[in-house]
């Protein structure tokens, strides 16, 4: 007690001082955002990492079932999970020259434009963006349509069969990659402009007065001053590209058909608001965020070391 006596004094006495030391302003403006992550973020992360080794069917009055691992077990044992793994990169390798070649692409083509056409362009390659997307996924099912829609009978009037986009196995992942790819052209293709539009007009200037020809600049100045946006864009596609398609999953195919249209975030929807299994829909969760995560800080160590950044 002598001891602790002797220390405690001193000790609240640097306590203090550090305290004091401190500036108060940058901890009460950070307060908020710090309070708003903890309430929305790692709260319920914290939540659902403790739901994973419970059974819950979600009723307010049900028990909550200690299982211990089991839930974990059984995931990594059920065909629908792997499936569903499966699908997700379907669906991220697929989205990928949608969301960042074509933008790209366009983006540096479309660059020159001047007065009326660069408006009729930006007019036409951001409508996609501003459609609410359920709104988008009933537009597309009508195009879509195996019997009425725009696009059988374009097919028809060419002597062509009719494709049932959105019912047959091989089509249906696909049909729902274009239509999420489609809805994020716009997105993309306006982040790459701006990127290009803070590009120094001298270095392309002193190029092309040294005799390099277009494809030149862009291989040797444009797509390497891009390459951080370029990063990112993919980095956002990884990470979050099988997440846009939910609405159009959702709305088209629910998952199907067989389970071919599925995919992680759809199947962890399916485990908690349609069988009611907030374990498995949480274990489902708390993989797909550990797995995401390790391949979040992958790219981001990749992007460090390979992007090009003009000081």
């Amino acid at each position: 007690m002598t001891e602790t006596a002797t220390i405690a004094p001193p000790l609240r006495g640097v306590l203090s001082h550090w305290l004091r030391r401190q500036p108060l302003a940058p901890w009460l403006y950070l307060a908020p955002a710090a309070a708003a992550l903890i309430v929305w973020i790692y709260a319920p992360l914290g939540y659902a990492l403790w739901l994973s080794f419970h059974e819950w069917n979600m009723l307010p009055f049900a028990s909550i079932r200690s299982v211990g691992t089991q839930n974990y077990e059984r995931l990594l044992e059920l065909p629908e999970m792997g499936q569903a793994l499966r699908n997700t990169l379907v669906y991220l390798v697929g989205l990928l020259p949608l969301t960042v070649v074509l933008p790209v692409a366009a983006a540096i083509l479309t660059h020159e434009l001047k007065g009326r056409w660069r408006n009729i362009y930006r007019g036409l390659i951001f409508v996609p963006l501003i459609i609410a997307p359920v709104a988008a996924a009933a537009v597309w099912r009508w195009i879509l349509d195996p019997d009425f829609g725009l696009l059988n009978t374009g097919l028809k009037a060419l002597g062509l069969e009719p494709l049932r986009f959105l019912q047959d196995p091989d089509l249906t992942i696909w049909s729902i990659i274009w239509i999420t790819g489609w809805k994020l052209i716009g997105f993309s293709t306006l982040i790459v402009s701006a990127s290009l539009a803070n590009i120094n007009p001298s270095l392309i200037e002193a190029a092309r007065m040294d005799g390099a020809s277009e494809w030149q600049v862009t291989r040797r100045i444009r797509l390497p001053l891009l390459s951080p946006v370029i990063f990112l864009l993919i980095l956002l596609t990884i990470l979050l590209g099988a997440q846009w398609s939910f609405t159009y999953i959702h709305v088209l195919t629910q998952g199907g058909p067989l389970g071919t249209s599925n995919n992680i975030y759809y199947l962890l929807w399916q485990f908690g608001f349609g069988g009611l299994a907030a374990g498995w829909a949480s274990a489902a969760g708390i993989i797909l965020f550990a797995g995401f995560g390790l391949v979040a800080v992958a790219l981001l160590w990749l992007m460090n070391k390979v992007t090009f950044h003009d000081n």
